[in-house]
């Protein structure tokens, strides 16, 4: 199996469907594994016994949508001191305060760093067995902007680190429940986060239904951007929205470099070179920069070989050390520069890949998932698959024996700041989330059966909201056990990093 393939009991086949009945012995066109089976697309309706629909209807008899509504917290669950220390295990030592400083912030931050924590709590949830591809930590702060080859700006998931494939609705009670706790910052009142929580899984059901119904290739490439406001509409959206388009497209590696870099002297070559500014960014001693920058010969036998004589036109000038987002703080994480003829920069990050936090519960949910053969391999297969466009340059390679993804550095990246929401745009905001998970979900998973599962009512809605009212109930709780262990000493914080 792949790294991003999973078993399920109630999994068997492509589209779900067990894998009934032998071959097509004497017919002139047999079974192709990877494809769907004949009989899947001829000869039934959307409405037939058999149809994806109808079995994802018949998942409710098993497991009822209300079922959703109650989290079930483990009687051994870690405490959320004890929970930070275990993630914060094999990171950078002395980076661990800043990450501790970072999810102190907020009951959000603290979500943002506790995929794991989270991952082990769904874990107790209902499940219908229907297998996604999982962005894994799927809160308000992962979606935002790119750049495409062209240039032209895309919205989709941006954060894959703890991809994996498993249950679908754990992504989206993490989104759901990131949403209570943004309105909750932004000052809004109860009901309205509950309502955002609401409208975010209305969004995500109303899409799938879209997807379920549109031939398959159309629904690959469904809602393009100029379409995602109107679709889930997100009207009071639209000011911060071209704010942060404006500024993505000026959010450049180049640019990065122009202020993170001075030009270097003869004796080391000309070119430039990165400047220590730390903690945040520091060069690299030349035995770890040269590892890094060797570990740049492998990567390019995992970039798309139409790629290479783009690349071949860079030379590595400098590596350096660049502190990373919540969740990943510790980590280890560089930035490379290249420059091509003109002096132009080209700026790498190769950022540690390690084993996704929702891997060791997956099994107590009913997934069995097979060791990843590489987990850089891992993250750049879960990213290509969850997105509709994808960067150009995204691989993988080791460094001195730790597993790392590479990618472009800002390329013209952009977000919206959850916590900058005012009372009126979370509602908007999780109803574009809500769209735009679904349709990464869709990519992988049969949009059919989860259509199917979830209905026409806001039964689902009603039940994955009520969750994420408890669930946020439960981390700002944790947030604030966190702030006591903070200021007794019991762990160390540097915030404002």
């Amino acid at each position: 199996m792949g790294d991003n393939q999973v078993a399920v009991p109630e999994q068997r086949g492509t589209d779900g469907a067990p894998q009934d009945g032998a071959d097509a012995g004497g017919m002139r066109v047999p079974h192709v594994p990877g494809f769907a089976r004949r009989a899947a697309v001829a000869g039934r309706t959307a409405d037939s016994a058999a149809s994806p629909k109808r079995r994802g209807k018949a998942l409710r008899e098993r497991v009822p949508r209300s079922a959703h509504a109650q989290p079930a917290l483990a009687a051994d669950r870690p405490d959320a001191v004890r929970a930070v220390e275990e993630s914060n295990r094999d990171r950078v030592p002395e980076l661990a305060p800043i990450r501790v400083g970072r999810m102190s912030a907020s009951p959000f931050t603290f979500l943002r760093g506790a995929a794991g924590l989270m991952a082990q709590d769904l874990a107790g949830t209902p499940v219908t067995g229907i297998a996604a591809q999982l962005c894994g930590d799927a809160h308000a702060a992962n979606f935002g902007l790119y750049g495409d080859a062209r240039g032209r700006l895309v919205m989709d998931l941006n954060d894959f680190d703890e991809t994996v494939v498993g249950p679908w609705e754990w992504d989206l009670k993490r989104l759901a429940t990131s949403l209570v706790l943004v309105g909750r910052e932004a000052g809004a009142s109860e009901d309205l986060c509950r309502a955002a929580a609401f409208d975010t899984v209305g969004a995500y059901r109303r899409t799938m239904r879209l997807l379920a119904r549109l031939p398959a290739f159309d629904a690959w490439n469904a809602i393009a951007d100029e379409e995602l406001v109107s679709h889930t509409d997100a009207r009071d959206l639209l000011g911060t929205l071209e704010r942060v388009s404006a500024k993505a497209r000026n959010n450049t590696g180049a640019r990065f470099a122009a202020r993170s870099t001075e030009a270097v002297t003869d004796p080391e070559g000309g070119g430039r070179r990165f400047v220590d500014a730390p903690p945040v960014l520091r060069r690299v001693p030349d035995a770890e920069a040269a590892a890094v920058a060797a570990a740049l010969g492998p990567y390019l036998e995992t970039v798309s070989e139409d790629r290479l004589p783009l690349l071949a036109r860079y030379a590595v000038h400098d590596v350096a050390f660049r502190v990373v987002g919540t969740g990943s703080v510790g980590t280890r994480s560089y930035v490379v520069l290249l420059l091509d003829h003109r002096g132009e920069a080209l700026v790498l990050q190769v950022k540690e890949a390690r084993a996704s936090a929702l891997l060791p519960h997956l099994p107590t949910a009913g997934f069995t998932v097979a060791e990843p053969v590489h987990e850089g391999r891992r993250v750049v297969c879960g990213q290509k698959r969850m997105q509709v466009v994808s960067d150009i340059l995204l691989g993988w390679t080791t460094v001195e024996g730790r597993p790392f993804q590479v990618r472009q550095f800002r390329n013209r990246k952009g977000s919206v700041d959850p916590a900058a929401l005012t009372v009126d745009e979370v509602d908007d905001y999780g109803r574009m989330t809500g769209a735009l998970l679904a349709r990464a979900h869709a990519h992988s998973a049969d949009p059919r059966l989860i259509a199917g599962y979830c209905g026409k009512n806001e039964e689902f809605d009603e039940a994955v909201a009520a969750f994420a009212v408890s669930y946020a109930d439960r981390t700002t709780a944790d947030h604030a056990d966190l702030l006591t262990a903070v200021r007794a000493g019991r762990i160390a914080a540097e915030p404002g990093v």
